[in-house]
């Protein structure tokens, strides 16, 4: 821990003496920064504080090609793994030989970026580099087989995305996610209690870091009144300690905590529950635990059978899964590969075994994948003994990041699991997962009590057959001996014909056509269209909207929801201030239509302003709403990403208030902003927040959501770029 504490002073002091510093040439000062980079990586692992000061090397030199690789490295071994390629095409222009594999380290960053044509082009390049000087066997070399499988991953991500199923992923809120990882959700079957690992500072049982210069591993908990999950809080002790401590799984019944232990390379430990208090967490009895790793677990509903990942000896290459029954005895026994169905030479992990005992889900690396972890299905057929082929849950579950620790709900209509996306609040958050029509297939209706079909030709009954609604008539009896009269014939009436009446043939339906939302994005000055990253979400539920590009700066959404909805559209593109707007969208009918928008963006000048549309406050608070997150994580890409630019955050509030009382919310508004930016690593220096009060409403302060709210606001305004 003193390295590390040696380290955050040196740290200190740099960012104190930065005012002799700045009189430096920016050349010399670059070097200074990486030289502390390499001091703070030699002595810890402190990856993220070494990757902000790489990150401020290569800004103010460019042309150092060994900040600006390393910067693009760390990026890809960290997050924000999208923002590599900026510092790894620095290198690749000045010299395209200073990495053997610098192609496709650029093709990576692409494929999180989400840019897959440039990801492959990239990829291929490289191929064609390894083709061409076969007999290299340096260490920056990739073998091939790694090469195809990243253009594989980019192929099916092409598809998933231009597919998106009608997923609704929310973050859970900021009662559970913090602005540290968070993540390995696990909860009862009423969906009452929650359990998670976080490495969140507040409420940490041990105050010091490891040796990340992070805070350590602990488990929380929240439980769940209504629709309200509550603030979490600290399992305490005995099942924490002062060291690392993860949750993997939890019993239906909620009262069986699994937990992961650094024992024997890794071994999986049980905790129960009894009068509301958590025993002492002890090891898996049987077999489960070997001299390896076993790092994740689901217990089925009935307790008789667990999942289980491991990557002992005998498996597919790194992490499988494994199958475990309990004998008589109560212990775990017949531990079994689920075999190459399901298992593939990448780490396979994460297993979560659902309520009807027979779907698994699982994150996997192999398989189908768009890069990185991602959630599949698979059905267990017990008249085969076989499981069926995984199906990848697709976009936007799933993204070229990893998506893992996935667990349903019991009546398969939510889930949650850990992900990095755009709205979190730090780094891995616990997202929920809605859809409509369950996460399982549904069965097709079957009528109660259906009528037996009559099949003619098999019926051999002599009986009369008797027409319902007629009278029954016994048949004349005849008597050969007596001389019977004749039988009178009853007297028929001539038949009267109806006019057959002709039913009108109904038109069939027509079926809805979906609504052309067509984006045109221009540069505001010149009105030249621009390539951009162009999103289209609804403003509620998060569901995605397919999309496709038509060149040109032109983007497709196409709109199946027949009703009218509110959306949120996004458009980013380095250089720009982006935009974020909230639209309201009519639904698709029967008939083809068009709508099109075109969408201005602004280069970032000096006076360029814009309003943090979605960045909504509680009333009389400078705490953010959930909703926030998406908007304050792209000012903070915006900040990475024109790392010269300086800022203006001016807060304002609505009128309720004194005038004094609002001047000085306004401004712990506007410093809100900044902390939340300063915490993800921006320079304090290069934003200015100031508090404006109500002086500047945007809308009527007589209502709430229409008015109040919106003037509870943050604006930015460029000072220098």
């Amino acid at each position: 821990m003193s390295s590390i504490r040696s380290v955050l002073i040196f740290l200190t002091l740099l960012v104190l003496s930065q005012s002799v510093f700045s009189q430096q040439d920016p050349k010399e000062l670059a070097r200074e920064y990486m030289t502390q980079a390499e001091l703070t990586l030699e002595a810890t692992k402190a990856i993220d504080d070494a990757r902000g000061l790489v990150v401020t090397a290569a800004d103010l030199d460019t042309t150092f090609i060994k900040a600006n690789y390393e910067a693009g490295r760390l990026h890809l071994i960290t997050i924000d793994k999208h923002l590599a390629v900026k510092f790894l095409l620095r290198v690749y222009r000045q010299d395209p030989t200073y990495r053997f594999d610098i192609e496709y380290s650029i093709g990576r960053s692409y494929q999180f970026g989400e840019k897959f044509d440039k990801a492959i082009e990239f990829y291929n390049l490289y191929k064609e580099k390894l083709a061409r000087k076969a007999n290299y066997q340096g260490k920056d070399k990739v073998d091939a087989a790694v090469v195809d499988r990243a253009i594989y991953e980019c192929q099916n991500a092409k598809e998933f995305f231009a597919n998106p199923k009608n997923f609704s992923i929310v973050n859970i809120g900021r009662e559970i996610n913090s602005e540290y990882e968070d993540y390995v959700p696990v909860l009862n079957e009423n969906e009452t209690e929650l359990f998670f690992t976080t490495r969140r500072r507040d409420d940490n049982l041990n105050q010091n870091v490891a040796d990340d210069n992070k805070p350590w591993e602990d488990i929380f908990f929240s439980t769940k009144t209504g629709n309200t999950w509550s603030y979490a809080k600290n399992i305490g002790e005995p099942v924490n300690t002062p060291y690392h401590n993860s949750n993997l799984g939890l019993s239906a019944d909620g009262n069986t905590l699994f937990i992961y232990m650094d024992e024997g390379g890794g071994d999986i430990y049980y905790s129960e529950r009894a009068n509301g208090t958590w025993g002492e967490p002890i090891p898996m009895p049987g077999i489960i635990n070997s001299s390896f790793e076993e790092k994740s677990v689901s217990i089925s509903a009935d307790e008789k059978t667990l999942y289980f990942s491991s990557n002992r000896p005998g498996g597919f290459g790194g992490l499988d899964l494994y199958r475990a029954t309990k004998d008589s005895k109560g212990e775990w026994s017949n531990v079994k590969n689920l075999g190459p169905k399901i298992n593939t030479d990448q780490d396979d992990d994460a297993p979560f075994i659902d309520y009807d005992l027979v779907t698994l889900y699982f994150s996997s690396k192999g398989h189908k994948g768009m890069g990185g972890f991602d959630v599949f299905k698979t059905t267990f057929d017990p008249a085969t003994n076989e499981w069926t082929e995984p199906e990848n849950l697709g976009y936007p579950i799933n993204t070229p990041d990893n998506d893992i620790y996935f667990v349903s709900s019991k009546d398969s209509k939510r889930a949650y699991y850990s992900s990095v996306r755009e709205d979190g609040m730090g780094y891995t958050d616990i997202y929920v997962i809605t859809i409509p029509e369950g996460l399982k297939n549904e069965q097709p209706a079957v009528a109660k009590n259906p009528e037996p079909p009559v099949d003619t030709a098999q019926t051999t009954s002599t009986e009369p057959v008797v027409t319902k609604n007629e009278p029954k008539t016994d048949p004349v009896k005849v008597d050969p001996t007596k001389n019977n009269p004749p039988v009178k014939e009853p007297k028929t009436e001539p038949t009267k014909t109806e006019p057959t009446k002709t039913q009108p043939v109904k038109e069939p339906k027509k079926p809805i056509v979906p609504l052309k939302y067509v984006i045109a994005v221009v540069d505001a000055a010149d009105k030249s269209p621009l390539d951009a990253k162009v999103k289209l979400v609804g403003a509620k539920d998060n569901v995605i909207v397919g999309s496709s590009s038509q060149g040109n700066g032109v983007y497709e959404f196409l709109i199946k929801n027949p009703k009218a909805k509110e959306y949120r559209l996004s458009v980013d593109r380095d250089g720009y201030a982006y935009q974020n707007q909230n639209i309201k969208i009519e639904g698709a009918t029967t008939e083809e239509k068009t709508v099109n928008r075109t969408v201005e963006l602004r280069k970032l000048s000096v006076g360029v302003t814009g309003i943090l549309r979605n960045i909504y406050f509680d009333f009389d608070k400078a705490t953010f709403e959930t909703e926030s997150y998406v908007e304050l994580n792209k000012l903070e890409a915006m900040m990475r990403t024109n790392s010269n630019m300086t800022i203006e955050l001016a807060g304002h509030t609505d009128a309720i208030g004194t005038k004094a009382y609002n001047m000085f919310l306004s401004q712990k508004r506007a410093e809100a902003v900044k902390d939340y930016l300063t915490k993800k690593g921006i320079d304090t220096r290069r934003i200015k927040a100031v508090g404006y009060g109500k002086s500047k409403p945007l809308a009527s302060n007589d209502d709430e959501s229409e008015g109040r709210e919106l003037n509870r606001r943050v604006e930015f305004k460029v000072l220098s770029n």
